[in-house]
C-alpha cells in the first residue's frame, strides 16, 4: 500500500510576509500590481505585468477605461472559477465512492481494477494483468485503497494540497497535473515492481501534486522550509515502512515537479503549448514505459 501522509502547506515568516487583503488567513509575498494589495494565489489573476486582485480586474482600477471584457486568468492561465476546489471535491468523492464499491463488492472488484503486471488471479480464475492488454488498471488503480487508513491519509492529503493547487492552476491545467502525475506513478510501478505484486492507491497523484505545491511555493517565493521537511518525512514512510509501493511516489513526484514547473514558469506568449507539451511528454514516457515492460513480460 502506498500513503501520503502531510500537508506541504505550512506556517510562513509572519515578520516579513504579509496576509492577502481577501483572506487574512493567508500569508503571501505577491502584491497586486495595480492596487499594491497583498494577494494569495486564489486571488491572483494573472495581467499583463505581474498580477492584479479581481477588485481590479472587474473595476478596471486606475486604467482610465471600462472594465476589460476578458476573462480573469489563475496564476498558470487558467479560467478563475466561482468554486476553485470543485475538481478536488469530485476526485474525492470519486474515490471515496469506489472504496464503498470496493467495500461491497469484496476482493472480486477489487483484483480486477488494481494495477498488477501478469499473474495468476485465483478468484478471476486465469492469467491477469496489464502485460494481458488490460492498460485500464494502470488509471483505475489509481482510485482504489486497501484500507480505511489508506484511503485517509490520501483524501486528507487531496484535500490539503489540492485546493490550493486547483485555484493556482485552474480546473483543466490542475486535473491534467493530477491525472499525469498518478499515471505516471502507476508506469513506474509496472516497470519496475514484481509483475505479481498488486498496487492500488491515490499516492502517485498525490504525491505529484505534493511536487507541483513545491514549485508552487518556490514560485511565490514563499518559505520553502516546511515543505522540504515534510517531503524527506514522507520518503523516509516510502522508503521505511512494508506494503508501500514506492514507485508510484517516485514516479508521480517527478511527474508532479516536471509538469508543475511548466505550469508556473512557461512564459506567458507560449503558455499553453509548453504546459500540455510538458504533459504529453509524460504520457509518452508513460507509454514507453509500458510498452517496455510488456515486451519484457510477454
Amino acid at each position: 500500500m502506498d500513503q501520503a501522509p502531510g500537508s506541504p502547506q505550512g506556517p510562513q515568516d509572519a515578520a516579513s510576509l504579509p496576509t492577502c487583503y481577501r483572506h487574512p488567513d493567508r500569508e503571501t509575498g505577491i502584491r497586486c500590481t495595480r492596487c499594491e494589495r497583498p494577494i494569495c494565489p486564489e486571488c491572483m489573476i494573472s495581467a499583463s505585468v505581474g498580477f492584479q486582485c479581481p477588485e481590479c480586474v472587474r473595476d478596471g482600477s486606475g486604467t482610465g477605461h471600462a472594465p476589460s471584457a476578458s476573462q480573469p486568468r489563475t496564476l498558470a492561465g487558467g479560467t478563475v472559477t466561482a468554486d476553485p476546489r470543485l475538481i478536488t471535491k469530485i476526485l474525492l468523492g470519486l474515490n471515496l465512492a469506489l472504496f464503498l464499491v470496493q467495500l461491497s463488492v469484496g476482493d472480486r472488484f477489487t483484483d480486477s481494477f488494481d494495477l498488477i503486471g501478469r499473474a495468476y488471479v485465483p478468484l478471476l480464475g486465469g492469467i491477469e494483468g496489464v502485460a494481458e492488454g488490460q492498460w485500464y488498471r494502470l488509471v483505475t488503480a489509481m482510485f482504489l485503497h486497501g484500507s480505511y487508513i489508506h484511503i485517509a491519509f490520501n483524501m486528507l492529503s487531496l484535500w490539503w494540497l489540492g485546493g490550493p493547487l486547483e485555484s493556482a492552476l485552474g480546473r483543466v491545467r490542475y486535473l491534467a497535473l493530477y491525472g499525469v502525475s498518478g499515471l505516471a506513478g502507476s508506469a513506474l510501478t509496472y516497470l519496475i515492481a514484481e509483475p505479481n505484486q498488486p498496487s492500488l492507491g491515490a499516492s502517485g497523484a498525490i504525491f505529484g501534486l505534493f511536487g507541483a505545491t513545491a514549485i508552487l511555493m518556490r514560485r511565490l517565493n514563499y518559505d520553502m522550509r516546511p515543505v522540504i521537511a515534510l517531503l524527506v518525512i514522507n520518503l523516509i514512510l516510502t522508503f521505511g515502512w512494508s506494503n508501500i509501493a514506492w514507485e508510484a511516489h517516485i514516479g508521480g513526484l517527478a511527474g508532479g515537479v516536471l509538469i508543475g514547473y511548466a505550469m508556473v514558469h512557461a512564459p506567458r506568449e507560449r503558455r499553453a503549448l509548453i504546459q500540455y507539451g510538458v504533459c504529453a511528454l509524460v504520457l509518452i514516457a508513460v507509454v514507453v514505459m509500458t510498452l517496455v515492460r510488456t515486451s519484457q513480460l510477454t
